[in-house]
């Protein structure tokens, strides 16, 4: 006896009310009605697949398996819908894969190659589009906005450090700020800078100093402490204020921002939290281009040598924290981030025999205030 079914063909949106018989002899589910091509179509039992999350429990959806094709007028997107119950009881009990989940064949090869091609094109736009991007925006951005963003930055990398509020990390005395301001004032005025420029000191053990957009640069706490002579401080001011001049970190910033959104849209969390943090991390391991550190290095040399200080203190800095590393290798240290560090010693010290007379920076009770200022 023939059961009542209903039959869409998935494409069209024909609808038909269609009589089912099972034979199990010739493992086939028959489906008759006038308007199917030759009035009938044979779907076989182990082709037969429920499909999953349906709303009612009281009947069953069938199709086909992916690959399937018994017979020239089947279409592979049909779908039967069985409300009777001995039926449904019927068809559960005699077809072992109805609730198997099929692959198509090819499906692993397809996978793997748009897997590819989305990867290859991710790694295009974070390694070549968006910085060729960050370096048009670090020239067309405005100074003012380069500024407030360059601060919101200090002020996340705060929070990272543990600081709860604004400026709570950020270390002040009237010495110590006396002589900050006259060591860099000592720097920046024989050569001038484009930049108002907002250098202060975090209070953190780490042994390192970073410039964010717009002319805010910090000098952690670890590395005053860390340095023997303010020429070895004047060193790395001047380095940090070449990457502010040459707008590195402007660009750097933009480069890490873009690479971490466009992250955060493939893998989640695209509400700004990856941004903030990726961009933070990027400060504090500000890993610029080989040309933009040569560059810098020749700026900072020269702004030494112009303000009448030795670029000794360059290399004698770079060997000391060599030794600091070598001891506390788990100690972010400021030379690790900057790669030929020797090479790069080598040319300060040759750079300061070529130097004509020059003045300490610094007096020894300035130097020591500064070190100080945290305390």
């Amino acid at each position: 006896m023939d059961t009542p079914a209903r039959y869409f063909d998935g494409e069209t949106g024909l609808r038909l009310d269609v009589a089912l018989s099972l034979d199990m002899s010739a493992q086939v589910l028959t489906l008759r009605h006038p308007d199917l091509p030759e009035g009938v179509q044979h779907w076989p039992l182990d082709a037969l697949r429920a499909l999953a999350d349906q709303a009612r429990t009281d009947q069953l959806v069938l199709g086909l398996r992916a690959d399937h094709s018994c017979d020239s007028g089947l279409i592979a997107t049909a779908r039967l819908t069985v409300s009777d119950t001995q039926m449904v009881r019927d068809l559960t009990r005699s077809c072992p894969d109805l609730n198997r989940r099929d692959i198509a064949p090819g499906t692993a090869r397809r996978v793997v190659t748009r897997v590819g091609m989305a990867a290859g094109a991710l790694a295009l736009m974070i390694f070549v589009i968006l910085p060729a991007m960050a370096g048009t925006m670090a020239l067309i951005i405005p100074i003012e906005r380069e500024v407030a963003w360059g601060k919101s930055m200090v002020r996340q990398m705060e929070r990272m450090m543990g600081g709860e509020k604004a400026g709570a990390l950020i270390c002040s005395s009237p010495e110590g700020d006396a002589a900050l301001a006259e060591l860099t004032q000592r720097l920046t005025a024989p050569t001038g800078v484009e930049y108002e420029l907002n250098v202060s000191v975090m209070n953190h053990e780490m042994v390192n100093a970073f410039a964010a957009p717009g002319g805010q640069i910090v000098l952690m706490r670890g590395l005053l402490k860390a340095a023997d002579t303010p020429e070895a401080v004047g060193a790395v001011l001047a380095h940090e204020i070449a990457h502010v001049e040459n707008r590195d970190s402007t660009r750097g910033a933009l480069r890490a921002a873009g690479s971490a959104g466009l992250l955060g849209l493939v893998l989640g969390d695209f509400a700004g939290g990856t941004v903030a943090v990726a961009m933070a991390e990027w400060m504090l391991n500000s890993s610029y281009t080989r040309e933009a550190e040569a560059k810098a290095d020749t700026y900072a040399l020269t702004m030494l040598d112009t303000a009448d200080v030795t670029t000794r203190g360059f290399a004698d800095f770079f060997d000391s924290l060599a030794e600091i590393e070598s001891i506390m290798p788990d100690l972010p240290v400021y030379m690790s981030s900057h790669p030929q560090t020797k090479a790069r010693a080598d040319a300060a010290r040759a750079f300061a025999a070529s130097q004509g007379p020059t003045t300490p920076l610094l007096t020894t009770p300035q130097f020591k205030a500064l070190q100080a200022i945290c305390d």
